[in-house]
């Protein structure tokens, strides 16, 4: 099968919500199987007076609103028939977690949104989609 594994890389956004349409059709007509991954992140921000207790507080609370966000996609995925998992991972790098996920699950396609950021917003924002096209030796099919 050509696409028997779908990655799709979710952060909540409508860009994000396309892609996982997008990854929908595609598992519908491959009789694929989808992986919703959503990396959540901590303080990145750590000063000498940082609390660790602040930091678990807060990746609790992302990785509940990312599961509520998740389920309803999870719900979408079975009215159309297709095998969806949902995965919520503490990250610190968030385009090496995605990268690392699909080679470690051999995933076959990763399907994930571009926000389209130009100029000085990509510099300072960077940009995770560049990132995991630049890295991942899986195809990436990006939707804008």
């Amino acid at each position: 099968m050509m696409f028997e594994n779908i990655l799709v890389p979710f952060d909540l956004s409508n860009p994000s919500n396309n892609a996982f349409k997008v990854a929908l059709d595609i598992a519908q007509k491959y009789n694929s199987k989808i992986t919703l991954l959503t990396c959540v992140e901590g303080d990145a921000w750590h000063h000498k007076f940082y609390d660790a207790r602040a930091d678990s507080e807060l990746l609790k609370k992302q990785s509940k609103i990312a599961k509520k966000y998740m389920e309803k996609l999870e719900d979408s995925a079975n009215s159309a028939g297709v095998k969806i998992k949902l995965q919520i991972l503490k990250s610190t790098s968030v385009v090496k977690d995605i990268t690392t996920f699909a080679k470690s699950r051999e995933i076959d396609l990763i399907v994930m949104s571009s926000h389209g950021r130009t100029g000085l917003d990509k510099i300072i924002l960077g940009s995770v989609a560049n990132g995991v096209i630049q890295r991942s030796t899986t195809p990436v099919l990006l939707i804008k």
